[in-house]
C-alpha cells in the first residue's frame, strides 16, 4: 500500500459483516442493495481501503459488484486486502481451513476473478507451521505471477506475528488491537520499527466497546491505535452506513488530536 502524501494511517472498511454474520450487537447479513449502499457512502465520504476475504461468505462478490461501477480512475484509486486459507463453505454457510497449495491456488484465483486487481494478500487462520510450510511458499510464488507482491499475514498470536516479522518477504500485518486488547502492542511497534503496513482490526472489539462500555468513545478508541506510531490501516467493521459515517468522522476527530499521523 502506497498511503497518501503526508498521511500514515487510513481509515479501512472491513467487510466480514456484509458477507457472513457477525457483530456483537446484530449478527445479520444485510442484503445486496444495503450492502451496495453501505460501500457507495464509504466510497463517497473518502474510504479507499477496503478489506476482505473469501471466508468472509459474500463478501467478495458483493465488493467486485461494487468495484464494476467505479470508472477506471476512481478504481484506481481503490486499495484491496483480501486473504487465503480461510475459505467458505457455500452449502454449510461456514468457513473451513485448508492451507494446501491446490487450495491456496484456487482460492486465490476466485478471488481474482471476482475482485480483479488485488493490492494485498494476507495468509488467513495464520500458525507457525503453516508459514514454514513449502506449500505456503509456492503459493506466494504463484501470488507473484498475477502481479501480487505485496504480501503478509492476519495473525491472532504471538508466534506467527514474530515470525511474520522476521520474515523480509511479508510486507503486512493484520492483528487487534483495542482498549479490552492489548495482546499485540509489541508486536505492532516490532512491525513498525521494520516498516511493515500494519491492518489494526477490531478497534471496538466488534462493537463490544460501544456496548458494555460507553465510557469510551469512537475517537476514543481510534486514538488509543494512533497513539502508536505506524504506517498502514485501521479497520472499521460496520455495515451500516450510518455508523460508518460516525466512525468515519470519530477518525478524523482522532487523527487531529493526533498529529503525527
Amino acid at each position: 500500500m502506497t498511503l497518501p502524501a503526508g498521511r500514515r494511517v487510513e481509515f479501512a472498511l472491513g467487510l466480514i459483516g456484509i458477507g457472513k454474520p457477525w457483530g456483537f450487537a446484530n449478527p445479520a447479513v444485510p442484503d445486496v442493495r444495503q450492502a451496495l449502499a453501505l460501500l457507495e457512502r464509504a466510497f463517497a465520504l473518502g474510504v479507499r481501503d477496503f478489506d476482505t476475504a473469501p471466508s468472509y461468505g459474500v463478501s467478495e462478490e458483493r465488493l467486485g459488484l461494487f468495484l464494476t461501477s467505479l470508472t477506471p480512475r476512481e478504481r484506481s484509486a481503490v486499495r484491496i486486502a483480501t486473504k487465503f486459507g480461510e475459505h467458505w463453505d457455500a452449502a454449510r454457510a461456514e468457513p473451513f481451513v485448508d492451507h494446501s497449495l491446490d487450495a491456496l491456488r484456487r482460492s486465490l484465483d476466485g478471488s481474482v476473478t471476482r475482485l480483479g486487481r488485488i493490492d494485498f494478500l494476507q495468509l488467513h487462520k495464520t500458525t507457525p507451521q503453516v508459514l514454514a510450510s513449502s506449500d505456503l511458499a509456492r503459493a506466494w510464488e504463484y501470488a507473484a505471477t498475477l502481479g501480487i507482491t505485496a504480501i503478509g499475514a492476519s495473525v491472532s498470536d504471538l508466534e506467527s506475528a514474530g515470525i511474520a516479522i522476521a520474515n523480509p518477504a511479508c510486507r503486512i500485518l493484520q492483528f487487534p488491537y483495542n482498549w479490552a486488547q492489548r495482546t499485540f502492542a509489541g508486536v505492532l511497534d516490532q512491525a513498525a520499527a521494520r516498516g511493515m503496513t500494519i491492518a489494526v482490526n477490531r478497534p471496538f472489539a466488534m462493537g463490544r466497546m460501544l456496548y458494555e462500555n460507553r465510557e469510551v468513545s469512537k475517537a476514543e478508541a481510534f486514538g488509543l491505535i494512533l497513539e502508536k506510531r505506524f504506517e498502514g490501516v485501521i479497520l472499521s467493521g460496520t455495515k451500516s452506513p450510518d455508523h460508518l459515517e460516525e466512525n468515519w468522522r470519530a477518525f478524523g476527530e482522532a487523527l487531529a488530536r493526533n498529529p503525527g499521523h
